[in-house]
């Protein structure tokens, strides 16, 4: 082989060599930068604070106010109309009247009255009719009956209640009654008790059962009031 061969293959194995170096380390300082990250630099910065007055404060902001919407409008108050006075009617004046005109007054001349008629012939003279015999009428609603001290009666005996002799019942009842026109009994009643109720019935029932003749004063017949007692004792 000749020697500039040989020159030329060992320049090219060397700069291959040198070539496949620089790759490795390139690869090597990739892989290095990978695994250890970059510390970033710390740069030191110095503040100043500078106390500043405190600054006034400011007036507020007014709040701008929104503004209302416009009252709505009234509708219109529709007026009453006015009532004008009526004027007051003046009164029509009543005419007057014409007063009549007056007979005129009769003259005193005296007339003479006509002839009188012929007098009627006189009916013949009938007898005056017999007066009627005044019937008695009974005054027992316009006449008080007066209170008497006798009259002309059959007065019925009592009868004495059996059982108020077994229970010794004893008294007087008065039984006041009005004697008519007719001599007919009217209004009897119990004026005073005896106590007992059946001495007073005993007594009441033997009035109802006794007869009268008429009271008469200055021969006419009036009405009468008397009171009769009934005595109830043991000793009958």
């Amino acid at each position: 082989m000749p020697i500039s061969a040989a020159r030329t293959n060992s320049r090219a194995l060397t700069a291959t060599a040198v070539v496949a170096a620089i790759h490795v380390a390139l690869l090597a300082a990739i892989v290095t930068l990978r695994h250890e990250p970059a510390q970033p630099a710390l740069e030191s910065h110095v503040m100043t604070a500078r106390l500043l007055p405190p600054a006034p404060l400011s007036a507020p902001v007014a709040m701008q106010s929104i503004a209302p919407p416009p009252p709505k409008p009234a509708p219109p108050v529709r007026s009453k109309p006015k009532v004008q006075p009526q004027p007051t009617p003046t009164p029509t004046p009543r005419p007057t009247p014409t007063p009549l005109p007056q007979a005129a007054a009769p003259s005193p001349t005296p007339v003479a009255a006509p002839d009188p008629a012929p007098p009627a012939p006189a009916a013949p003279a009938t007898p005056p009719a017999a007066a009627a015999p005044a019937i008695g009428r009974q005054t027992m609603e316009i006449s008080a009956p007066k209170n008497v001290s006798y009259l002309d009666c059959n007065i019925a005996r009592p009868d004495y209640p059996a059982l108020s002799k077994r229970r010794g019942e004893t008294g007087t009842a008065y039984v006041k009654f009005v004697v008519g026109l007719t001599g007919k009994l009217e209004d009897i009643e119990l004026k005073k008790s005896s106590g007992f109720s059946r001495l007073d019935d005993a007594a009441l029932a033997a009035v109802h059962a006794s007869a009268c003749k008429p009271y008469l004063e200055n021969g006419q017949p009036i009405r009468a009031a008397y009171t009769q007692p009934y005595d109830f004792n043991l000793n009958d």
